[in-house]
């Protein structure tokens, strides 16, 4: 009687796979082999392929099989965008009210002058204003208070001006000067040193920086305003000729104008000079060696 075959002897009844010549049944290679091992191998394949199947539809081929991929993409690349976009519109607006403030420092118009520290100021209390077409520095009412206020009580030593007395400032004026007929006197609207000197006489850059306002004014005649590092900015005011425009890098003790008499504001050949720190004027005769 045949003994009854179970399928544990199925799976572990050896076999041999014998592999012949077949011109003259030579026996070239034997392979031993059960059930048991060849089911072992065929699902360890199985689960390989299986893996490599997921790995390359979820990410190598998911380009071309996922029809969302390009919709995320897209979305991906729109919020980056716009992101980009709000910022680049606040720095823009920053640029702007920066520029602005230094045109009123220019022509002497301070009334309505907002420095950079209310526009941060109210960028922190309100963030989403940062990000609109146009920033509004100060709300309504403190705008109102603000304009009715006397020019005398605006603080016009900058708190940080210890930033830059550490920094050497050239003289505009080469040599001794002939005389400082005009004190700083920010309560009589006047907001640098007057210097008188020879005719013709060069005007020179107090310290290497960028020119960012080279142009006439009816006030003050030919004006030249130089941005220096530290927030600082230097003005020269009442000239006969400027040697610099807007955009050239001038170093410190460079010629960039000649001294004049231009301008309805003026009594005489002379510069009037200038110094603007975080859209403050301080007293230049404090910081320069005249």
């Amino acid at each position: 009687m045949a003994p009854k075959k179970t399928i544990s002897n199925w799976l572990t009844n050896r076999y041999l796979l014998i592999i012949r010549n077949e011109e003259n049944f030579a026996e070239k290679k034997t392979i031993s082999f059960n059930y048991s091992r060849v089911l072992l191998l065929a699902t360890a394949g199985f689960i390989v392929a299986m893996a490599l199947s997921v790995y390359l539809v979820t990410f190598v081929l998911e380009e071309w099989l996922d029809p969302r991929f390009v919709m995320m993409q897209s979305n991906r690349q729109l919020v980056d965008l716009t992101m980009k976009i709000d910022s680049l519109e606040y720095e823009i607006s920053q640029k702007d009210q920066y520029m602005r403030n230094v045109r009123r420092i220019i022509s002497g118009d301070i009334s309505s002058l907002e420095t950079m520290e209310e526009l941060d100021e109210n960028t922190l209390t309100n963030p989403e204003a940062g990000f609109q077409e146009s920033i509004q520095p100060i709300d309504s009412q403190f705008r109102a208070e603000f304009e009715q206020q006397d020019i005398g009580v605006l603080t016009y030593e900058t708190p940080r001006a210890d930033e830059f007395r550490e920094m050497y400032l050239f003289t505009p004026i080469d040599g001794p000067v002939s005389a400082i007929t005009g004190e700083f006197n920010p309560k009589q609207d006047h907001y640098g040193i007057d210097i008188v000197a020879k005719e013709n006489e060069p005007v020179k850059c107090a310290a290497d920086g960028v020119v960012i306002f080279s142009s006439w004014t009816l006030d003050s005649g030919y004006v030249i305003g130089i941005q220096h590092r530290g927030n600082l900015i230097s003005v020269y005011k009442h000239n006969s000729e400027l040697l610099k425009n807007v955009g050239n890098f001038v170093s410190g003790g460079e010629i960039i104008a000649i001294i004049g008499n231009t301008g309805e504001l003026t009594s005489g050949p002379h510069l009037h000079f200038e110094l603007w720190h975080n859209g403050n004027p301080v007293n230049p005769q404090e910081y320069v060696a005249f």
